[in-house]
């Protein structure tokens, strides 16, 4: 075996960056989530209902923590369904 055996690639190796998540109420100065904007809530939730969680989103824990308050708030008044078949 040789002792100094380089490497060598045809294409160089990808290195994946991705975009850095960020909150979109700090950036766009948002401070109240309107439980009462619907279709703006429904960003926030996924085809079966369910509350999308920081990571996916990129939220801060203030805003989630709001966020989930008013998405409760709408479906406690009906304005959003609490399980759906296919919401979005």
């Amino acid at each position: 075996m040789a002792a100094n055996a380089e490497i060598r690639y045809l294409n160089p190796p990808t290195v994946d960056t991705k975009k850095k998540k960020y909150c979109r109420f700090k950036k766009s100065g948002i401070k109240y989530i309107d439980y009462k904007d619907a279709d703006f809530l429904l960003k926030f939730v996924n085809e079966q209902g369910k509350i999308l969680p920081r990571r996916l989103t990129g939220t801060s824990l203030k805003f989630q923590r709001k966020v989930s308050q008013s998405v409760k708030r709408a479906r406690h008044l009906a304005l959003m369904p609490y399980v759906a078949d296919g919401l979005k």
